[in-house]
């Protein structure tokens, strides 16, 4: 009833049809948090919200509940959720929040819900990162690269996840220039032993360095393919190997893991 409560309180009328009160979603959405570090600081860059059910069902079987009349109402729940948490646990890092490319109408408008959500919350919009999942099927890229762009214009950070997964890839790198490209798990998996993996890496850590895009390494979970990305210049990382998403909490990097990470093999 809360989320009910906010939407039909939002200071803007609803502005698409999939956003009425009749596609409310049936059930409950929860977050949970997994951090993004920077390694030449040795601190938490970000966390990335990631959607969980009720009882901390995993984002498949949440997002298996939702109508596809509901996405727009899904993408936009999510983005409250993920903002009233991160401020209720009093969260000082950047706040990164998966959208859905598919499910914005309009930039302008559908940001509006969002910044609404920051401002009751008060949680500072400047720390907001969007990321656009690349594995999802783009119906139209120059819809997506409008979402972009006018996020950028808004001083949000972008990125796009699950890069070289899905079905861009390098086609969307090309209109768009995010501030961070997030490498999927599937080209991290084992890369100090894979040297096609290397090759592909480092072509696109060469690319993103000649278009000024951070590149972070998600999925990462040994510290020999850690070891391996850093000898690459890749500052940001993910994965298991700092901490596993937790739900409704900041998980922490100890010191003492840098250490261990850090140190030769």
């Amino acid at each position: 009833m809360y989320l009910k409560s906010f939407f039909d309180g939002a200071s803007h009328p609803h502005p698409c049809g999939g956003c009425g009160a009749e596609n409310l979603l049936d059930f409950e959405v929860r977050m949970a948090f997994q951090p993004i570090v920077d390694a030449v600081a040795r601190e938490v860059f970000a966390y990335e919200a990631l959607v969980r059910g009720a009882n901390g069902e995993g984002a498949g079987a949440v997002i298996a509940r939702v109508d596809e009349t509901q996405m727009y109402r899904f993408d936009q729940t999510c983005r409250v959720k993920a903002i009233e948490t991160a401020a209720r646990l009093g969260m000082q890092a950047r706040l990164s929040i998966n959208f859905i490319p598919n499910a914005v109408y309009h930039p302008a408008t559908c940001i509006r819900l969002t910044l609404e959500a920051a401002r009751r919350f008060d949680f500072d919009p400047a720390k907001l990162i969007f990321e656009a999942t690349e594995s999802e099927r783009v119906q139209d890229s120059a819809h997506v690269v409008g979402i972009i762009r006018d996020y950028q214009q808004r001083g949000f950070l972008t990125a796009i996840d699950d890069f070289g997964s899905g079905y861009a890839g390098l086609t969307l790198l090309a209109e768009f220039q995010p501030d961070i490209v997030k490498l999927d798990m599937g080209l991290i998996r084992n890369i100090d032993q894979h040297r096609a993996r290397q090759a592909i890496v480092a072509g696109i850590v060469s690319t993103c360095a000649a278009l000024g895009c951070r590149v972070l390494a998600e999925g990462v979970e040994t510290a020999e393919e850690y070891r391996y990305l850093r000898g690459m210049g890749i500052g940001l990382f993910q994965g298991y190997l700092f901490a596993r998403p937790e739900l409704e909490a900041l998980p922490t990097v100890a010191p003492a893991l840098w250490d261990a990470i850090d140190a030769e093999s």
